[in-house]
Protein backbone atom coordinates (compact mmCIF):
# COMPACT_ATOMS: atom_id res chain seq x y z
CA UNK A 1 0.00 0.00 0.00
CA UNK A 2 1.30 3.58 -1.32
CA UNK A 3 2.30 5.75 2.05
CA UNK A 4 0.87 8.88 1.58
CA UNK A 5 2.74 12.18 1.73
CA UNK A 6 2.10 15.42 2.87
CA UNK A 7 2.95 18.53 1.05
CA UNK A 8 1.24 21.17 -0.99
CA UNK A 9 -1.26 20.62 -3.18
CA UNK A 10 -0.69 20.60 -6.98
CA UNK A 11 -0.32 23.99 -8.00
CA UNK A 12 0.01 26.03 -4.58
CA UNK A 13 2.42 28.66 -3.99
CA UNK A 14 5.71 27.58 -2.20
CA UNK A 15 5.13 29.21 1.72
CA UNK A 16 7.66 31.68 1.34
CA UNK A 17 6.22 33.30 -1.50
CA UNK A 18 2.66 33.42 0.32
CA UNK A 19 4.76 35.08 3.57
CA UNK A 20 6.48 37.47 1.60
CA UNK A 21 3.09 38.43 -0.14
CA UNK A 22 1.30 39.05 2.74
CA UNK A 23 4.27 41.14 4.02
CA UNK A 24 4.85 43.67 1.42
CA UNK A 25 1.02 43.61 1.78
CA UNK A 26 0.87 44.77 5.62
CA UNK A 27 3.91 47.02 5.15
CA UNK A 28 2.75 49.15 2.43
CA UNK A 29 -0.62 49.56 4.04
CA UNK A 30 1.10 50.85 7.15
CA UNK A 31 3.27 53.03 5.08
CA UNK A 32 0.77 54.60 2.87
CA UNK A 33 -1.42 54.68 6.08
CA UNK A 34 1.58 56.81 7.62
CA UNK A 35 2.41 58.84 4.56
CA UNK A 36 -1.57 59.93 4.12
CA UNK A 37 -0.75 61.79 7.60
CA UNK A 38 2.37 62.74 7.40
CA UNK A 39 3.95 62.54 3.50
CA UNK A 40 7.12 63.90 4.61
CA UNK A 41 8.08 60.39 6.78
CA UNK A 42 8.27 58.85 3.21
CA UNK A 43 10.06 61.96 1.57
CA UNK A 44 6.77 62.11 -0.66
CA UNK A 45 6.49 65.98 -0.13
CA UNK A 46 4.88 67.28 -3.45
CA UNK A 47 4.55 63.89 -5.00
CA UNK A 48 0.74 63.27 -4.65
CA UNK A 49 1.35 61.63 -1.20
CA UNK A 50 -2.72 61.59 -0.95
CA UNK A 51 -2.80 60.04 -4.57
CA UNK A 52 -0.57 57.90 -3.65
CA UNK A 53 -2.25 56.55 -0.51
CA UNK A 54 -5.34 55.46 -2.26
CA UNK A 55 -4.09 54.00 -5.74
CA UNK A 56 -1.35 51.95 -4.37
CA UNK A 57 -3.46 49.98 -2.04
CA UNK A 58 -5.69 49.59 -4.61
CA UNK A 59 -3.13 48.10 -6.79
CA UNK A 60 -2.25 45.82 -3.76
CA UNK A 61 -5.98 44.29 -3.53
CA UNK A 62 -6.29 44.07 -7.44
CA UNK A 63 -5.25 40.59 -7.92
CA UNK A 64 -7.47 39.90 -4.27
CA UNK A 65 -10.59 41.66 -5.70
CA UNK A 66 -10.40 39.74 -9.48
CA UNK A 67 -9.94 36.38 -8.10
CA UNK A 68 -12.98 36.76 -6.22
CA UNK A 69 -15.16 38.59 -8.60
CA UNK A 70 -14.09 35.78 -11.00
CA UNK A 71 -15.27 32.61 -8.44
CA UNK A 72 -11.88 31.10 -9.14
CA UNK A 73 -11.82 27.49 -7.81
CA UNK A 74 -8.10 26.85 -8.06
CA UNK A 75 -5.28 27.63 -6.31
CA UNK A 76 -4.93 31.60 -4.91
CA UNK A 77 -1.93 33.17 -7.35
CA UNK A 78 0.12 34.21 -4.81
CA UNK A 79 3.34 34.61 -7.10
CA UNK A 80 1.07 37.02 -9.43
CA UNK A 81 -0.12 38.49 -6.27
CA UNK A 82 3.12 39.26 -5.30
CA UNK A 83 4.69 40.78 -8.84
CA UNK A 84 1.85 43.00 -8.61
CA UNK A 85 2.40 44.56 -4.82
CA UNK A 86 5.94 44.35 -5.50
CA UNK A 87 6.34 47.63 -7.68
CA UNK A 88 3.59 49.72 -5.40
CA UNK A 89 5.84 49.28 -2.08
CA UNK A 90 9.03 49.27 -4.14
CA UNK A 91 8.01 53.06 -4.66
CA UNK A 92 7.20 53.67 -0.72
CA UNK A 93 10.26 51.99 0.38
CA UNK A 94 12.50 54.00 -2.07
CA UNK A 95 10.80 57.17 -1.33
CA UNK A 96 11.25 56.34 2.70
CA UNK A 97 14.79 55.64 2.22
CA UNK A 98 15.47 58.99 -0.13
CA UNK A 99 16.88 56.51 -2.61
CA UNK A 100 15.50 58.39 -6.03
CA UNK A 101 17.65 61.39 -4.93
CA UNK A 102 20.40 59.98 -3.14
CA UNK A 103 21.05 57.41 -5.95
CA UNK A 104 21.34 58.87 -9.51
CA UNK A 105 20.21 55.29 -11.04
CA UNK A 106 17.92 54.07 -8.83
CA UNK A 107 14.22 55.82 -10.58
CA UNK A 108 15.77 53.85 -14.28
CA UNK A 109 16.00 51.26 -12.21
CA UNK A 110 12.66 50.79 -10.78
CA UNK A 111 11.38 51.81 -14.29
CA UNK A 112 12.62 48.32 -15.49
CA UNK A 113 12.16 46.60 -12.78
CA UNK A 114 8.41 47.53 -11.68
CA UNK A 115 7.38 47.02 -15.66
CA UNK A 116 9.02 44.10 -15.35
CA UNK A 117 7.20 42.49 -12.36
CA UNK A 118 3.87 44.13 -13.36
CA UNK A 119 4.01 42.72 -16.88
CA UNK A 120 5.03 39.30 -15.39
CA UNK A 121 1.99 39.19 -12.97
CA UNK A 122 -0.21 39.60 -16.48
CA UNK A 123 1.41 36.73 -17.93
CA UNK A 124 0.86 34.61 -15.09
CA UNK A 125 -3.08 35.98 -14.54
CA UNK A 126 -3.76 35.65 -17.65
CA UNK A 127 -1.74 31.69 -18.34
CA UNK A 128 0.33 33.11 -21.19
CA UNK A 129 3.08 32.10 -19.38
CA UNK A 130 3.44 28.83 -21.09
CA UNK A 131 3.17 30.36 -24.43
CA UNK A 132 5.82 30.34 -27.19
CA UNK A 133 8.41 32.94 -26.47
CA UNK A 134 6.98 35.32 -29.31
CA UNK A 135 3.11 35.24 -27.78
CA UNK A 136 4.57 36.15 -24.17
CA UNK A 137 6.43 39.24 -25.82
CA UNK A 138 3.50 40.30 -27.65
CA UNK A 139 1.30 40.12 -24.39
CA UNK A 140 4.04 41.02 -22.79
CA UNK A 141 5.10 44.40 -24.25
CA UNK A 142 1.05 45.17 -24.77
CA UNK A 143 0.28 45.21 -21.27
CA UNK A 144 4.05 46.63 -20.10
CA UNK A 145 3.70 49.58 -22.57
CA UNK A 146 0.21 50.59 -21.69
CA UNK A 147 0.69 50.14 -18.00
CA UNK A 148 3.84 52.39 -18.36
CA UNK A 149 1.81 54.80 -20.43
CA UNK A 150 -0.83 54.79 -16.89
CA UNK A 151 1.86 55.76 -14.88
CA UNK A 152 3.61 58.47 -16.80
CA UNK A 153 -0.08 60.13 -17.45
CA UNK A 154 -1.01 59.61 -13.56
CA UNK A 155 2.59 61.24 -12.80
CA UNK A 156 1.84 64.25 -15.19
CA UNK A 157 -1.53 64.86 -14.16
CA UNK A 158 -0.84 64.01 -9.90
CA UNK A 159 2.28 66.11 -9.93
CA UNK A 160 4.33 66.77 -12.68
CA UNK A 161 2.66 70.26 -13.89
CA UNK A 162 2.92 71.32 -10.23
CA UNK A 163 6.66 70.92 -9.88
CA UNK A 164 9.78 71.33 -10.74
CA UNK A 165 10.25 68.57 -13.12
CA UNK A 166 7.69 70.35 -15.77
CA UNK A 167 10.84 71.73 -18.32
CA UNK A 168 12.31 68.28 -18.45
CA UNK A 169 9.14 66.16 -18.19
CA UNK A 170 9.22 65.05 -22.19
CA UNK A 171 12.88 63.54 -21.46
CA UNK A 172 11.66 61.88 -18.89
CA UNK A 173 8.72 61.00 -20.14
CA UNK A 174 10.27 59.03 -23.48
CA UNK A 175 12.86 57.55 -21.12
CA UNK A 176 10.65 56.19 -18.62
CA UNK A 177 8.40 54.48 -21.58
CA UNK A 178 11.93 52.74 -23.23
CA UNK A 179 12.73 51.68 -19.49
CA UNK A 180 9.55 50.26 -19.61
CA UNK A 181 9.72 48.79 -23.08
CA UNK A 182 12.77 47.01 -22.04
CA UNK A 183 10.94 46.12 -18.57
CA UNK A 184 8.53 44.09 -20.54
CA UNK A 185 10.66 42.40 -23.14
CA UNK A 186 12.73 41.12 -19.38
CA UNK A 187 9.67 39.67 -18.38
CA UNK A 188 8.95 37.73 -21.15
CA UNK A 189 12.34 36.34 -21.59
CA UNK A 190 12.94 35.50 -17.89
CA UNK A 191 9.30 33.46 -17.46
CA UNK A 192 9.83 30.40 -19.71
CA UNK A 193 7.65 27.63 -17.01
CA UNK A 194 9.61 24.53 -17.53
CA UNK A 195 7.63 21.52 -18.90
CA UNK A 196 8.38 18.29 -16.93
CA UNK A 197 10.91 17.67 -19.14
CA UNK A 198 12.76 20.93 -17.78
CA UNK A 199 12.38 21.95 -21.24
CA UNK A 200 11.02 25.68 -21.77
CA UNK A 201 7.30 25.03 -23.37
CA UNK A 202 7.98 27.23 -26.08
CA UNK A 203 10.36 24.06 -27.46
CA UNK A 204 6.50 22.06 -27.92
CA UNK A 205 3.83 22.21 -29.88
CA UNK A 206 1.88 25.70 -29.96
CA UNK A 207 -1.14 25.38 -28.19
CA UNK A 208 -3.91 25.93 -30.28
CA UNK A 209 -7.11 28.02 -30.44
CA UNK A 210 -9.56 25.13 -28.85
CA UNK A 211 -6.43 24.77 -26.16
CA UNK A 212 -6.52 28.44 -25.20
CA UNK A 213 -10.05 29.18 -25.27
CA UNK A 214 -11.96 26.11 -24.30
CA UNK A 215 -15.73 27.25 -24.59
CA UNK A 216 -14.79 27.69 -28.15
CA UNK A 217 -16.36 24.59 -29.81
CA UNK A 218 -14.26 22.27 -31.95
CA UNK A 219 -14.36 21.64 -35.87
CA UNK A 220 -16.38 18.35 -36.90
CA UNK A 221 -13.47 15.92 -37.80
CA UNK A 222 -12.35 15.99 -41.21
CA UNK A 223 -13.31 19.34 -41.60
CA UNK A 224 -10.76 21.59 -43.57
CA UNK A 225 -12.58 25.11 -43.21
CA UNK A 226 -12.74 27.27 -45.84
CA UNK A 227 -16.19 27.61 -48.15
CA UNK A 228 -18.98 24.91 -48.10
Amino acid sequence: MPVPTVGRAPGAAPGWIVAADLLAKTLLLLAVARVAIDPGWGNLEGKAPGTRAVTYPMLALLVPVLHLALGRTRPYPWGADLLVTLPAFSDVLGNRLDLYDRVVWFDDAMHVAATCALSAGVLVLSGAARLPLDRRLQLSVAAGLTMSLAWELWEYVAFVTRSGEAATAYVDTLGDLALGWLGAVLAALLLAVPGRSGRPVERTRAPRRRDLWPCTPAPPEGHRGGRT
